[in-house]
C-alpha cells in the first residue's frame, strides 16, 4: 500500500514532464522548469536501458568478520531505465530496478542519475556523478520509502557500462560498494 501511494504521488509530480506537450512545464516555478524540461527530454529522446545488478562488497575494514559472514554480497536483480547524453556529452537518466540487499530482501529503487563524462573516443568513456532516488527497506523505517543521494562512477564501452556507487555508513553499517551493469539499446 505504501509503495502504491508513493508511486501515484511521483506520477502526479512528474506528469507535466511526461506529457507530449511541454507547455505544462511553463506553469512550474522557475527553479524547477529546467528539471521538468530535462525529464521530458529523457523520456522522449533518451534510449532504453537494461540494468543487471550482481555484487555488493561490504568494506572489510569497517565490519567485524562474524558480521560479514552473515551478509549477502550477491545482489542479484535488474531493472529498466531511460538515458541520454546532453549537448556537453554528460549523462542524464531515470532508473528503476530491484535487487537483493545484504539481508536477501528485495530492495526497489527509482531515481534520477547525472554523470559528468569524459569521452576518450566515440566508444569509450568514464565519468563520475550522483543519483537522487527513492527506496525502501524493511530494516530502515519499516519499509516506508525514503529518499537518498549517492555518488556514481561510470566506465563504459559502446553499449555496455559498469556502474558503481558507494553507500557510506559507520562501523558495521553501510560502507558498501555496489556494482552493476547497464546495457543501452
Amino acid at each position: 500500500m505504501k509503495q502504491t501511494f508513493v508511486f501515484l504521488l511521483l506520477l502526479t509530480i512528474l506528469k507535466p514532464a511526461l506529457a507530449q506537450d511541454q507547455t505544462e512545464c511553463k506553469a512550474w516555478p522557475a527553479i524547477t522548469k529546467k528539471a521538468c524540461h530535462r525529464l521530458h527530454q529523457i523520456f522522449y529522446e533518451g534510449k532504453n536501458e537494461l540494468y543487471f545488478t550482481g555484487y555488493s562488497w561490504h568494506n572489510r575494514y569497517l565490519y567485524d568478520s562474524n558480521r560479514i559472514s552473515t551478509y549477502n554480497e550477491l545482489a542479484w536483480g535488474g531493472g529498466l531505465g531511460k538515458g541520454l547524453y546532453d549537448e556537453d556529452g554528460d549523462y542524464h537518466g531515470v532508473t528503476a530496478f530491484a535487487f537483493l540487499d545484504s539481508h536477501k530482501n528485495v530492495e526497489p529503487i527509482a531515481g534520477y542519475v547525472f554523470v559528468k563524462m569524459h569521452h576518450f573516443n566515440e566508444a569509450s568513456m568514464v565519468g563520475a556523478g550522483y543519483s537522487v532516488f527513492l527506496t525502501g527497506r524493511p530494516d530502515i523505517f519499516h519499509g516506508i520509502p525514503f529518499p537518498g543521494a549517492l555518488p556514481w562512477v561510470y566506465l563504459g564501452h559502446k553499449q555496455l557500462t559498469l556502474c558503481m556507487t558507494y553507500i557510506p555508513g559507520s562501523r558495521n553499517v553501510g560502507n558498501v560498494l555496489f556494482a552493476f551493469l547497464k546495457w543501452t539499446f
